[in-house]
């Protein structure tokens, strides 16, 4: 008579090896991924919480079939962790984005992506402290060096800007006038005529003193009812 003690035995000596282990490298690479998704999300880039999260865990996950299913079946232990590499530039690639004039972005975020996907390999394969000591230097770099591309204006960017006046023209003319002294140019012009005035919209692309110097000179016309700086386009 067929009874279900063999079977019972077969999934608790599983449940406490194999796969208890697995479940606990998931639940470590979800964690990781998640930490990194979380300053990603504050900042509000396009990859963020949910997006690093998946990555890391399914990278776990597929290096820890590939261990997994070559020992079952005889094979070659690193065939699929492999293709993780190939998978996540495709996926990285499609995150970069080449905007106005000579501006790409979506570099880091496409970087953040791959180095998620080796934490998640890490963990995968067993080296937890390897894992945890990544993910605290990406957090670190990640805070330190974009704080010092922004104190130091190492960084080119593109930065919206709208000012009112009476006519197209005249408020047109005078941001020329304005951003002749920096050598800047008008992109990505917007107009919006009202009742009581014209609203310009435009984007200009510079580092940060460059940006504070355009800022500066604009404030200073007389021909602007207002200048209100509306912040960067698609921050890095």
């Amino acid at each position: 008579m067929i009874t279900a003690q063999p079977i019972v035995e077969m999934l608790r000596s599983e449940m406490s090896s194999v796969v208890g282990l697995s479940m606990a490298r998931l639940v470590l690479a979800a964690i990781l991924g998640g930490v990194i998704g979380l300053e990603r999300e504050f900042k509000h880039r396009p990859a963020g919480l949910r997006t690093n999260m998946f990555i890391c865990l399914g990278a776990a996950l597929f290096t820890i079939l590939s261990d997994t299913l070559a020992i079952e079946h005889v094979g070659d232990h690193t065939r699929i962790a492999a293709q993780i590499i190939p998978g996540i530039g495709f996926i990285g690639a499609g995150s970069i984005l080449r905007n106005r004039g000579d501006l790409v972005t979506g570099i880091t975020t496409a970087s953040t992506l791959f180095v998620v996907a080796s934490i998640g390999m890490a963990v995968g394969g067993g080296l937890y402290l390897t894992s945890i000591f990544a993910t605290a230097l990406i957090l670190l770099c990640l805070f330190l060096l974009g704080r010092a591309e922004m104190r130091f204006g190492l960084k080119l960017g593109f930065y919206t800007y709208e000012v009112t006046g009476p006519t197209a023209d005249d408020i047109t003319a005078e941001v020329n006038r304005a951003l002749e002294v920096i050598h800047g140019i008008m992109e990505n012009v917007r107009i919006a005529p009202t009742k009581q005035h014209v609203r310009l919209q435009f984007d200009l692309e510079g580092t940060r003193k460059k940006q504070e110097r355009a800022l500066q000179e604009l404030r200073q016309s007389s021909v602007f009812e207002r200048v209100v700086p509306l912040g960067p386009v698609h921050p890095e």
